[in-house]
């Protein structure tokens, strides 16, 4: 019975050689497939919603696999007015001008009014609030001049291969954009 402490046999030069040829190979043989699975899986396309078809019929707040909807409202302040009695922001026919709950249109109070100055008013989404119901949006494109508008936040999505809201979306407003160029952005009304 041999030792436990008793020496192996020497390893020959031609089975050190062959040894290392086998973990060279299949250390570079999963290092490609690693690469290819790393291309293959990479997100080259993301899902947005294109502004001109989006009909606001709240199915985002509702229809996203996540909890809170990745798809939220933003505020084109180039295009807005600034007004006192803005259609997004308010109730259509409010009890006053104020930010009393009973007077905004929207169900999270996601919309922040600041003065400015009389008679203007600056508008600014609460991104952390939105749900992405669109009441806001359908508010501003019906009586105002379309300045707040709904978009996939790329930051909370998880990129879905079939994104839950796209198939549902009433106005297939939901499309498949380059990863470089995500937002499509509402430059005019």
């Amino acid at each position: 019975m041999p030792s436990l402490n008793q020496p192996s046999s020497p390893v020959s030069r031609r089975d050190f050689l062959r040894s290392g040829a086998r973990i060279a190979g299949m250390t570079g043989a999963g290092a490609l497939l690693g690469l290819m699975a790393q291309r293959a899986g990479a997100v080259t396309h993301v899902w947005q919603i294109d502004p001109a078809k989006c009909v606001r019929c709240g199915r985002c707040a509702t229809d996203c696999v996540l909890e809170q909807s990745a798809v939220k409202c933003v505020h084109t302040h180039a295009i807005c007015g600034y007004c006192e009695l803005c259609t997004g922001y308010f109730e259509p026919e409010p009890n006053a001008l104020n930010t009393g709950a009973e007077n905004q249109l929207c169900p999270t109070a996601a919309i922040i009014r600041k003065f400015i100055e009389d008679p203007y008013y600056e508008y600014v989404i609460d991104e952390q609030l939105c749900i992405g119901c669109g009441k806001c949006v359908e508010g501003c494109n019906r009586f105002g001049n379309g300045s707040l508008y709904l978009q996939v936040r790329h930051d909370r999505c998880v990129n879905c291969n079939e994104c839950s809201i796209a198939r549902v979306c009433a106005g297939d407003a939901f499309r498949r954009v380059p990863v470089d160029h995500p937002y499509l952005l509402k430059t005019s009304h």
